[in-house]
């Protein structure tokens, strides 16, 4: 494997300028007793994370810090950057939801369309990251490098990793050439299609299987081993700004003795919410748009499962496949189960988890519109 050694020259120009932009998460979370985890998430201010970053070394360093703690000196990794900050939100990363998506991508949007600005570094906690991650790479075209990174432990843990992540996530976004969206965690960085959450607590809780990452940071240096990411959207710009909230795509997994009941209670709902027999006013938004199946193995789905599918699209309820397996994507094409790929519409998510998998469908139906046949049916 070829590895590129990829250095901050500074030669575009004197300073490069890498935008913080803050939404919470244990990165920014605090220690207190009885709280669930031990600590409290997104309570430390982004222009304090940064302020963390200073006076770590001796000397005085060229550096430049607006929006955050004035003075101080930045560590020897990140001379010769200006580093802007902006706080979007103050969240745990498990509540992240549609509206603060929408201001994030819109914030970002305008930073790519800065010729001032040659990177972006979002700090966020890293139960969702990887869905934010895929979410963004779906609606952006990151032309500039977005990284996105997280921590483990608080920021006043005797011992954070935070520091670290967003120092290699400021290294990342500066690096001249890089491109896409990225989130950089315990000296890793990887790509948003490829990423996933595979342990609770451990320093080091993402893989990106079979691809292995993108990038690491080491010493200050950045080692890409494999090429930048080339955006995907999924949706035109117009459609997110417009949207109050993204289509309603669940996730069903199927397992050992499923049945169909969850999903047949779907369609009934959307039946109630959607036909004439739905109560006066209720919005048929609320109603189910597109099911995710959480396929076990290579795309395969229990037999009640799949009788239950073939219902759902009947009832104009669009359906995507993607496995349960955390190392790699469903394969194909398959053989030999012409009728279930039928039943499920045909459509796998062959590359993506099922969170990304909703996340996918969602777009792909608001980009249709409402009354586009390909919204679900058969």
């Amino acid at each position: 494997m070829t590895s590129i050694t990829e250095k901050n020259t500074g030669a575009s120009r004197a300073m490069r300028h890498v935008l913080v932009l803050g939404t919470g998460g244990t990165i920014a979370g605090c220690r207190r007793e009885g709280a669930a985890q031990g600590y409290v998430a997104g309570q430390v201010g982004i222009a304090a994370l940064l302020g963390e970053l200073q006076g770590q070394l001796p000397g005085e360093l060229p550096g430049e810090l607006t929006g955050g703690e004035p003075g101080g000196r930045p560590p020897a990794a990140l001379a010769g950057l200006r580093l802007s900050a902006q706080q979007i939100a103050q969240i745990d990363s498990k509540d992240m939801a549609w509206p603060l998506w929408r201001v994030l991508a819109q914030r970002c949007m305008q930073a790519l369309a800065d010729d001032a600005v040659d990177g972006i570094v979002i700090t966020h906690g890293s139960d969702t990251l990887e869905e934010t991650a895929f979410f963004l790479h779906s609606v952006l075209d990151a032309r500039k490098p977005i990284v996105l990174t997280c921590a483990m432990r608080p920021a006043d843990a005797p011992a954070p990793d935070g520091p670290q992540n967003l120092r290699d996530a400021i290294i990342a976004a500066a690096a001249p050439g890089a491109r896409g969206v990225l989130a950089a965690c315990a000296g890793r960085l990887h790509g948003a299609v490829e990423i996933s959450k595979v342990h609770p607590w451990r320093l080091d809780p993402f893989s990106s299987g079979d691809a292995g990452a993108i990038a690491y940071v080491h010493a200050g240096a950045l080692r890409r081993v494999r090429a930048w990411p080339a955006s995907a959207v999924r949706c035109p710009w117009t459609r997110i700004e417009q949207a109050a909230a993204l289509p309603r795509v669940e996730i069903i997994c199927s397992h050992a003795d499923a049945g169909g009941h969850l999903i047949d209670l779907l369609v009934r709902e959307r039946e109630r919410l959607c036909g004439t027999g739905g109560p006066a006013g209720t919005p048929a938004a609320h109603a189910v748009d597109g099911l995710v199946i959480a396929a076990t193995g290579n795309g395969t789905v229990h037999q009640s499962i799949e009788a239950a599918i073939g219902r759902a699209r009947a009832a104009g309820i669009a359906v995507l496949r993607a496995t349960r397996c955390g190392e790699a994507g469903i394969a194909g094409p398959r053989t030999g189960q012409g009728a279930q790929a039928d039943a499920c519409d045909g459509r796998c998510a062959s590359e993506l988890s099922p969170v990304k998998a909703r996340i996918a469908l969602a777009l792909d139906l608001l980009a249709a519109g409402p009354g586009n046949p390909e919204n679900g049916g058969s």
